[in-house]
């Protein structure tokens, strides 16, 4: 990514790198136009009837049939149900509060403080937030009505229509899907990652044939390289893969980006190819292309034919893309199928609780929940003494923007005010202006609709870098348009939600950011080190004899992991929004933690298939001299990584190493086999060990190199 920005010209270097940023986030991508296309149905289909019949809060329910369409039918049933129970629990929490609290001022006062802080806890101590923010939504944008002048059953009644028109759309979002399911034939996510082998294959191809590089192939892996994985992992995210799956193909989609990194770059080192490493690139654009196809095809690609060259090579990058490549492989590493994932021979495991352990006693999820709520009630507070009710958006934009650390609240802020912007000055009041003087029937409103939501929608499914823009584009354009059951012809609505925004904006940055706001570096570095013990606990697992009680904790284990692999992620890009005298040294430490990613994740899958080892499932067992042996090493790989944390962490110790103890074990398996283990089944244990072994102690080195001195 370097090498692209800094082959840019210096003078107008930024807007380059910002136009091409902006077209490689809105460039087609196999499916895309399929999902834009549903999106924009049901947005329709609901703003419709909420025009013919009238029904209250129509706005919001076509913003929420826009963005519940997901990826596959199961993950938006999912979304729709998540919707559906945070609004329902919503709803009552603020009827059963009008009952109690509405015929005392100091009461109501107090009730909305309190919801306010229980909205914000819930955001950052349940599991699922997708309901927990719907909770947090349905107060904000109800609240202006708790102080109107109205009574209490027209309060009730509204309040219940907006539970009701946002069910209704989240139903009609659902049918939507189901009707467009028999249209989808591919996975989206193997295509991503099929792209991406293909781009490379073909730089390598050229390089091969001695031609100079085309300018299509160099734009088209720097558009990847700039888009990045992060579109790809929340497809991974949102899509409810099998667990299994999921941890198998994050390692993928990391690592298919690092390939794609590599790759841009290889062209600033040379333009040509040595003619020692000539056949050697010929079988690396073969390996890539069967790896493609096999996961094109559906099955896990070939382990043994991934090895890595073992001379170094003349071509810079090339050693680096042959282990990239490699450890794709290596992550399928016990699964001939990626159609169907086998589920646990002790069966699965019991669901997590909905509260995150320690929850409740969590001073870190107390003081999110405090930040949030001071900077909601001075919104809250603000607008009701200026008696402005119409910039309540202040409180909807201190819940949409508050994230943990102050980089990714920052990015949402940002994306939420520029939408606004884009949405309710550009989009809202041009069309005020310009267009909707000349429309006279629910036909021409409705073409125009479709437009804006097609172009909102289309912004809202590219990465997420920017996907929030396009949601608050079409917020904008909904507020201004559909609140009333006429063409909005007062200019006032469009300036009273941009200053509510500013509004809101401004509480986030004196409350949330100022009041023990933590950099999303510092959590960043908290989180890769967190994750390297907590990788450890899984080497060393199980801890308990019972097999069932630990297949469940491993479960556990692994979710907790998978999640700080996100977060990690999460956390990376929210440094780029993050500015101070640090700023240098923690994008540095991205780029660190950036590049040791995609290996700890293949090293985390592999530790996956060990455990089926130690905890001796059927097809997997093991001679005890050899699981003791077993056990040795996994104490001594766990130690590893847990050094490697400590040397993040500062105290810098000297990483032990377990080549002595790894090559004892290799021996007694090899020893064991000829009498007790069949070939193959010896034969997957010892390249599975010899490859975690690899990658610990790549990451060990890595980890000694790059975090000398590190505090």
């Amino acid at each position: 990514m370097a090498s692209i920005a800094q082959s840019l010209p210096v003078s107008n270097r930024w807007l380059a790198w910002l136009w091409q940023w902006l077209r490689n986030e809105l460039t087609p991508y196999p499916g895309r136009a399929l999902l834009v296309a549903r999106m924009v149905t049901a947005a329709t289909l609901v703003m419709i009837m909420s025009m013919t019949f009238r029904l209250p809060y129509g706005a919001f329910g076509a913003i929420y049939a826009l963005i519940l369409s997901r990826e596959s039918l199961e993950a938006t049933a999912n979304a729709v149900r998540h919707v559906v129970i945070g609004f329902v629990i919503a709803g009552a929490y603020i009827i059963l509060g009008l009952m109690l609290v509405l015929a005392d001022p100091t009461l109501r006062f107090l009730w909305i403080v309190g919801g306010f802080f229980a909205g914000f806890w819930a955001m950052s101590a349940l599991r699922d937030y997708s309901a927990a923010g719907r909770f947090g939504y349905l107060m904000s944008i109800t609240i202006s009505l708790w102080d109107r002048h109205v009574s209490e059953a027209v309060k009730v009644e509204n309040t219940l229509w907006a539970v009701g028109v946002v069910a209704l759309a989240s139903i009609i979002a659902l049918l939507v899907e189901i009707v467009f399911a028999a249209f989808r034939q591919s996975n989206g996510l193997i295509d991503a990652v099929a792209e991406r082998l293909a781009c490379v294959e073909e730089l390598l191809t050229h390089f091969l044939s001695g031609d100079p590089l085309n300018a299509p192939i160099h734009a088209g892996l720097a558009r990847l390289a700039m888009t990045g994985t992060s579109r790809m992992r929340q497809v991974l995210h949102r899509s409810g893969f099998d667990p299994q799956y999921a941890e198998r193909m994050g390692a993928v989609v990391a690592l298919a980006g690092r390939l794609v990194d590599l790759a841009a770059n290889l062209p600033h080192f040379t333009s040509s190819v040595p003619e020692i490493d000539r056949e050697r690139i010929g079988r690396l654009a073969t390996r890539i292309r069967q790896t493609r196809e096999d996961l094109v095809g559906g099955f896990a690609p070939e382990l043994a034919g991934s090895a890595v060259e073992s001379a170094l090579p003349n071509l810079p990058l090339l050693g680096e893309i042959e282990q990239t490549v490699s450890l794709i492989a290596e992550a399928y590493a016990g699964s001939p199928s990626l159609r169907v994932l086998a589920p646990s021979p002790a069966g699965a495991a019991a669901p997590p609780p909905p509260i995150v352990a320690g929850a409740l006693l969590d001073s870190e999820h107390l003081r999110f929940a405090m930040r949030g709520s001071l900077a909601a009630t001075a919104s809250y507070i603000t607008f009701n003494a200026l008696y402005w009710p119409e910039i309540s958006t202040a409180v909807t934009t201190c819940f949409l923007t508050a994230l943990t650390t102050i980089g990714a609240s920052r990015q949402k802020q940002v994306l939420r005010f520029a939408g606004a912007l884009i949405g309710g000055f550009g989009v809202g009041m041009g069309a005020q202006i310009f267009i909707l003087p000349y429309l006279d029937s629910i036909a021409g409103f409705t073409a125009l609709f479709i437009a804006i939501m097609g172009a909102a929608g289309w912004i809202a499914t590219s990465t997420p870098r920017l996907s929030y823009l396009g949601v608050q584009v079409a917020v904008a354009f909904c507020l201004i348009n559909l609140q009333e059951f006429t063409f909005q012809t007062s200019l006032t609505v469009a300036r009273d939600r941009a200053i509510g925004v500013l509004l809101g904006l401004f509480m986030m940055w004196l409350f949330f950011d100022q009041l023990w706001g933590t950099p999303a570096g510092v959590e960043m570095k908290r989180a890769f080190s967190s994750t390297l013990r907590l990788l450890g606990q899984l080497a060393r697992a199980p801890v308990s004899k019972d097999v069932r009680e630990a297949i469940e904790a491993s479960y556990m284990l692994r979710e907790t992991i998978s999640a700080h692999f996100d977060r990690v992620r999460s956390l990376a890009d929210g440094v780029l929004f993050e500015f101070g005298p640090s700023r240098r040294r923690d994008l540095e430490l991205r780029a660190h933690i950036r590049r040791c990613q995609p290996e700890l994740r293949t090293l985390f899958v592999m530790r996956v298939s060990s455990l089926k080892y130690r905890l001796q499932v059927p097809g997997f067992e093991l001679p005890e001299t050899v699981r003791l042996r077993q056990e040795a090493y996994d104490e001594v790989s766990a130690r590893m990584l847990e050094e490697m944390a400590d040397r993040m962490e500062g105290r810098a110790p000297a990483i032990t190493s377990g080549a002595q103890l790894l090559k004892q074990t290799l021996h007694d398996v090899e020893a064991e086999a000829s009498r007790e283990l069949p070939a193959g089944q010896a034969q997957s244990f010892v390249t599975l060990l010899r490859e975690i072994d690899v990658l610990t102690c790549s990451l060990a080195a890595q980890v000694a190199k790059e975090f000398v001195g590190s505090n």
